[in-house]
């Protein structure tokens, strides 16, 4: 029975995480091509590619931190309707809402991205500030100036799967980001080698690769939302006509979430800096083993977006108790899939890094990728429950909290201990990342802790303090 009841209360929560994961699997296995395609061009391309895709990577999540509240905002409006029209149906009310959220979407995503383009580049010339190597630094600045032109419909693409993922229809999106893995193959073997005329760009054609993706894979969606019955009605793309006021709601929750990727991504990529300074050997095994992480981070995406989204829904029809549900659900599947993948990291680890490294360079960087991914084993576990607090909290629709609580667990806590045991204890690469587990643990704590306050703080007072007063006739 109890199991029966565990799968029975999961498979909400796995049918809307399920294709959220595929979809992040999907975009991670182009970053996973590029990776095994720099692994072709020699350790210097591994590293500087993989510094390049870090700082990208940087940007990019911020940037999509702006719109992840749109997913939130759309799920509530259907919650509302549902609760006033007593069905599982929209009232024209939740239409006119949730058009208004779309269109407002697509204005922050078009402006918040031009801004990152920006950034990007003129990032790409301060690298030099960091201590990194010259020839990296040549090989990586053309590569990051590539990538920034594909921000824009990065993020209209983004509009388009929080605006699917809070109507819980995600999964149309899974086989165009499948189908974008072999053209993004494709196109990066045509650039670096200059296939078909192209020009021979070596490392930078994988930049101008995923920018073209990101383009064509936007392209596709759209046309595939404006064909869907359900969805088609409710998506409009007039950006010129967006309510300013739906624009500053998605932006006072949205920037936070933002400040929370950045800040999560910050510690990384500083991380990606120190490791850096090692020499190349280090930073390349350090980029493989966060591929690696990366890949499996993206189920735990899959269950914060989705725990995040019913939540969102649950909270505005009135179910508190069913919010705690969905926040212990989620918090279980996690540790199963972590606790499965770190145990393939264990018996098999030359297995899972043998692919990403070159046969000749495989002897001077496969020793330290194995402590790395030992590491890694403790580590997956701390950010997976980090990040389904975050989306917890985002689904009560606090977004500050969470930003305030990691500037605690990754910079107050998680850079000083891996500043002590990279330096001051000698570990170097392994330091670095028993720092970062230190950070995701604490902020996992803090995160988990603040969801059960505000969840507590929804409830009527006299609920609160149980003291709830029983109904005649109830036993």
């Amino acid at each position: 029975m109890t199991i029966a009841l565990g799968v029975r209360e999961s498979r909400p929560l796995i049918a809307l995480a399920a294709p959220i994961a595929g979809i992040q699997l999907a975009q991670v296995a182009l970053t996973t091509t590029d990776l095994a395609m720099m692994g072709l061009l020699g350790v210097q391309a591994i590293a500087a590619g993989g510094l390049a895709l870090t700082l990208y990577n940087q940007i990019r999540t911020m940037c999509v931190g702006v719109v992840t509240a749109v997913g939130n905002l759309v799920a509530a409006a259907v919650g509302r309707s549902e609760a006033r029209a007593g069905a599982d149906h929209l009232d024209q009310r939740a239409h006119t809402e949730i058009r208004q959220i779309v269109r407002a979407a697509f204005l922050v995503a078009t402006v918040v991205g031009l801004l990152a383009g920006g950034v990007l580049t003129a990032l790409s010339y301060t690298l030099e500030w960091f201590g990194q190597d010259q020839v990296i630094l040549e090989l990586a600045r053309p590569m990051m100036i590539a990538l920034a032109f594909g921000l824009v419909p990065m993020l209209w693409l983004n509009v388009l799967r929080q605006f699917a993922v809070g109507m819980r229809r995600p999964g149309s999106l899974l086989w165009v980001t499948i189908a974008s893995i072999g053209i993004n193959a494709a196109l990066n073997g045509a650039f670096i080698y200059g296939w078909l005329g192209l020009p021979v760009l070596g490392l930078t054609g994988i930049g101008a690769a995923t920018s073209f993706v990101n383009l064509l894979t936007f392209g596709a969606f759209f046309l595939i939302v404006r064909r869907d019955q359900h969805l088609a009605p409710l998506l409009s793309i007039q950006a010129w006509r967006a309510d300013m006021g739906t624009v500053r709601e998605i932006l006072r929750l949205g920037i936070p979430i933002s400040l929370t990727y950045g800040s999560e991504a910050g510690i990384f990529s500083v991380a990606v800096l120190i490791m850096g300074s090692f020499g190349p050997a280090a930073l390349a095994a350090h980029n493989v083993v966060i591929q690696l992480t990366y890949i499996v981070f993206q189920v735990t995406i899959g269950l914060s977006h989705g725990s995040s989204i019913l939540v969102s829904r649950v909270v505005s029809k009135g179910d508190l108790d069913e919010a705690k549900r969905i926040s212990r659900t989620a918090l279980t599947l996690g540790g199963i899939v972590m606790g499965v993948v770190g145990a393939v990291y264990l018996v098999a680890p030359e297995l899972v890094l043998r692919p990403f490294l070159d046969s000749n360079e495989a002897a001077e960087v496969m020793p330290l990728a194995r402590v790395l991914l030992l590491v890694a084993v403790v580590q997956q576990f701390m950010d997976c429950a980090q990040n389904i607090g975050v989306g917890l909290l985002r689904g009560l629709g606090n977004t500050k909290s969470g930003f305030r609580i990691t500037l605690i667990g990754y910079w107050a806590v998680g850079l000083p201990v891996l500043i002590v045991f990279a330096y001051g204890f000698g570990l170097r690469g392994p330091g670095v990342w028993l720092g970062l587990c230190a950070g995701l643990a604490v902020t996992a704590v803090l995160l988990l802790r603040r969801f059960d306050h505000d969840l507590r703080a929804l409830r009527p007072e006299p609920e609160r303090r149980g003291t709830v007063t029983a109904q005649p006739g109830s036993p």
